[in-house]
C-alpha cells in the first residue's frame, strides 16, 4: 500500500481512538472540566504532562532546528528540558499546595487585585493564542504532505478534532485523550529513529549511534560540511553568543510559566501526587529529548547526501512553481558499505513535498544539478520564479519539514512514514487541546465568574467555557493558516512571552512575600507590554505585511529571546515598587508563609 493509503489508515484509526476518549470521559461539572476532578493517577497525569509539553514544536520542529543551526540549535534542548525541570522542583509543588485551578487565579488571589487577576488573563490567552498557532501549522503540514489537501484545509481539519474532544471532554476528557497521545507520539518517533540509526552507523540504539557513531565526524568533514560553511559542532556560527544566552533563559523561565503545563499539576489529588507526576513526565520527555539530536543528525547526513549535487532529470511547471524532477547524482552506501540510494535513481520524496510549497529548487547556474548550501534560494521571500543572485544556495528548505521528511529520504517502509504523520498530528494535537482549555478557563473562569459576573451558575460558567473554546479554536486556525514564522519560532515567542508575563510574579509570589499588588502589576505591564511590543515590531513583516522588520533585534538579541530583557523588566521593577510601597495584608503574607511549608510542618515541635 502507498504512504498516502497507509496514512488514512494510521490517522483514521488514532483520530477515532482520540474522540472515543474524549466522548466517555466528558463531563458536566466545572472541577472536572478544569482540572479533571483531581483524580489523576500520578503515571497518567504524567503522561499526559509530557504530551501536553512536547508540542508539534519537539516532534515536528525542533530536530529541524538542531539539524540546520547544528551546536546553536541544542539552546531549544537546553532551554525547554531547563525550564521542565525548574518548573517541577521550584514552582508546581507550591501551586499544587495553593489548591486555585489556573495562573490567574493565583495571581488575583495572592496579590489581592481583581486588576492583576485580569492582566495574567489577558498575558494566558495571548501566550497560549501565540503557542496554539504553531501546533496549527504543524497539523496544516501533515495533512498537506500525507493527505494530500492544502494547508489551509489541514489546519481546519485539525480544528474540528481538537474543538470536539476538547468542548466534550473539558480538562478529564483532554488528560485521557493525551495519555493516548504520547504512547502515538513516542512510538512514531523512536521507530524511524532506530531504524535511521541502524542504516547509517549499525547501532540500533540512536542516542549511541550519536555518541559512538561516526556520523557527527562525518558531517566535521570538509566534504560534507562545506554546504554551510560551518562545522556541525562549532558554537555560534548561526547565532551570536547573546542571543544564544537569551534564547535558552526565556525558553527556560517561559517554560516555568506556560499556563496549560502548570494547570497539568492540579489534576491530581496532593501535592505528593504532583511531585511525581513531574517525575513521570520528566522520564517520557527524556525518551524524545534524547533521541532529538539524533534524529537531527540523521537528517542532515542523509539530507546531503540526497540533495547536494543531485541531478535534474525533469521539470514540470506548476502553479506555484517548478516541480524538479531529481535523481540521485551517486551512489550512497551504509555503514556496511552497502549502496543505499543508487546513481540515477530518482528522488521521489522531493517530488512529494515540492507540491506543498515547503521544498523548492531552482538551477541558477544551468548546470543541472542542484546545490544545498547556506544563503535564502529565493527572493525576496519563497517567491519561487526569482532567484536570489546573491546567494549560491539552489533549495529552499522548511525546516518543519525534517522529522516528516526524514524517513522517505531514508526510503524506510510505507507504514512507518504514515506512523510518523500520526505522531506530529498526535503532538501538535494534544497540546493545542490544553491550551485551547487555558483560553477558555482564563476567560470564562477568571474573569467571566470571578470578576463579570460572580453569581453565574455551573451551568452558565460551563457554557461560557465551552463556547470560549469555539472562538479560541477559530482564532487558532487564523493564525495557524496565517504564523508568523515556522513552527519552532512561534512556540519561542511564545515561551518569551511566558516568561515575561507569568514566571516573575509566580516566583515572587512564593518566595517573597513582601510583593505586593502594586509591584506586580506594575511588573506585568512593563515586561509583558515590552516584549509584546518588541515581537510585533520585529515580526512586523509576517504580522503587518511590512516589507521589512520595523526593528531587526535589540542589541543583537531576536525575536526568541526578547523574553528574557521582558522577564528581568518584570522581576526588578515588581520587586523594586513592592518594597518602595506598603507591603501586602497580613493574611497574604501568612498565607504566602504556609505554602511554602510542608504539609505537617511544625507539628513535631508542638509535641
Amino acid at each position: 500500500m502507498s504512504v498516502e493509503v497507509w496514512t488514512y489508515i494510521i490517522v483514521g484509526i488514532t483520530f477515532a481512538a482520540y474522540i472515543y476518549i474524549g466522548y466517555s470521559n466528558r463531563v458536566r461539572d466545572t472541577k472536572g472540566f478544569y482540572v479533571a476532578g483531581q483524580g489523576v493517577p500520578a503515571v497518567a497525569n504524567g503522561a499526559a504532562i509530557a504530551a501536553d509539553w512536547m508540542s508539534a514544536a519537539s516532534f515536528i520542529s525542533m530536530a529541524g532546528l538542531i539539524s540546520f543551526l547544528g551546536y546553536d540549535g541544542a539552546i531549544y534542548l537546553m532551554g525547554w528540558t531547563g525550564g521542565y525541570v525548574l518548573l517541577a522542583l521550584l514552582l508546581a509543588p507550591y501551586l499544587r499546595k495553593f489548591g486555585k485551578y489556573t495562573v490567574p487565579d493565583f495571581v488575583g488571589d495572592r496579590y489581592y487585585s481583581q486588576f492583576a487577576r485580569v492582566l495574567a488573563a489577558v498575558a494566558t490567552v495571548i501566550v497560549s493564542l501565540t503557542y496554539v498557532a504553531g501546533q496549527m501549522r504543524g497539523v496544516g503540514i501533515v495533512f498537506s504532505r500525507f493527505l494530500g489537501v492544502p494547508i489551509n484545509i489541514g489546519v481546519l481539519i485539525g480544528m474540528v478534532v481538537v474543538a470536539i474532544f476538547a468542548v466534550l471532554g473539558g480538562m478529564k476528557g483532554i488528560t485521557w485523550t493525551q495519555v493516548a497521545q504520547y504512547s502515538v507520539l513516542i512510538v512514531a518517533y523512536l521507530i524511524p529513529a532506530i531504524a535511521i540509526g541502524i542504516v547509517i552507523t549499525g547501532i540500533p540504539i540512536p542516542q549511541l549511534a550519536f555518541t559512538f557513531g561516526d556520523i557527527v565526524p562525518k558531517l566535521n568533514m570538509a566534504q560534507l560540511s562545506h554546504d554551510f560553511a560551518v562545522e556541525y559542532t562549532q558554537p555560534f556560527q548561526t547565532k551570536p553568543m547573546l542571543d544564544v544566552l537569551a534564547i535558552t533563559l526565556a525558553l527556560m523561565f517561559g517554560t516555568a510559566g506556560l499556563p496549560h503545563v502548570i494547570t497539568r499539576f492540579y489534576t491530581v489529588p496532593s501535592v505528593r501526587a504532583a511531585r511525581y507526576s513531574a517525575g513521570w513526565a520528566l522520564l517520557f520527555i527524556a525518551i524524545l529529548y534524547t533521541t532529538a539530536p539524533a534524529v537531527a543528525t540523521f537528517a542532515r547526513y542523509n539530507l546531503f547526501q540526497t540533495l547536494d549535487d543531485a541531478v535534474i532529470t525533469n521539470i514540470t511547471p506548476g502553479e506555484k512553481q517548478d516541480l524538479y524532477e531529481l535523481a540521485y547524482s551517486g551512489e550512497v552506501k551504509d555503514a556496511n558499505g552497502d549502496p543505499v540510494f543508487e546513481a540515477g535513481a530518482p528522488v521521489t520524496w522531493a517530488t512529494s513535498w515540492q507540491e506543498t510549497g515547503l521544498l523548492a529548487f531552482v538551477d541558477k547556474n544551468d548546470d543541472g544539478k542542484i546545490f544545498f548550501g547556506p544563503g535564502t534560494a529565493f527572493s525576496p521571500t519563497k517567491n519561487f520564479k526569482s532567484p536570489n543572485a546573491d546567494s549560491e544556495n539552489e533549495t529552499y528548505f522548511d525546516r518543519d519539514i525534517i522529522v516528516l521528511a526524514n524517513p522517505e529520504v531514508a526510503q524506510l517502509a510505507p507504514f512507518v512514514i504514515a506512523l510518523v504523520a500520526a505522531g506530529g498530528l498526535a503532538a501538535a494535537l494534544s497540546t493545542a487541546s490544553g491550551l485551547l482549555l487555558a483560553m477558555s478557563s482564563a476567560v470564562s473562569h477568571d474573569i467571566y465568574f470571578r470578576v463579570i459576573k460572580p453569581s453565574a451558575s455551573e451551568r452558565d460558567r460551563m457554557i461560557a467555557g465551552r463556547s470560549m473554546i469555539l472562538v479560541a479554536v477559530i482564532l487558532a486556525g487564523y493564525f495557524g493558516i496565517r504564523p508568523p514564522g515556522f513552527v519552532g519560532q512561534v512556540v519561542a515567542i511564545a515561551f518569551g512571552l511566558a516568561a515575561a508575563s507569568n514566571f516573575p510574579p509566580i516566583l515572587l509570589g512564593i518566595f517573597d512575600k513582601r510583593t505586593n499588588a502594586r509591584g506586580a502589576i506594575s511588573g506585568l505591564v512593563v515586561g509583558f507590554g515590552f516584549t509584546l511590543i518588541m515581537v510585533l515590531l520585529m515580526k512586523s513583516v509576517q504580522i503587518f505585511g511590512t516589507s521589512e522588520p520595523i526593528i531587526k533585534s535589540f542589541y543583537g538579541i531576536s525575536a526568541e529571546g526578547i523574553g528574557t530583557i521582558g522577564m528581568l523588566l518584570n522581576l526588578i521593577i515588581a520587586y523594586t515598587v513592592s518594597h518602595l510601597t506598603a507591603p501586602p495584608p497580613q493574611e497574604i503574607q501568612e498565607m504566602v508563609e504556609n505554602v511554602r511549608l510542608p504539609s505537617g510542618a511544625g507539628q513535631a515541635a508542638a509535641h
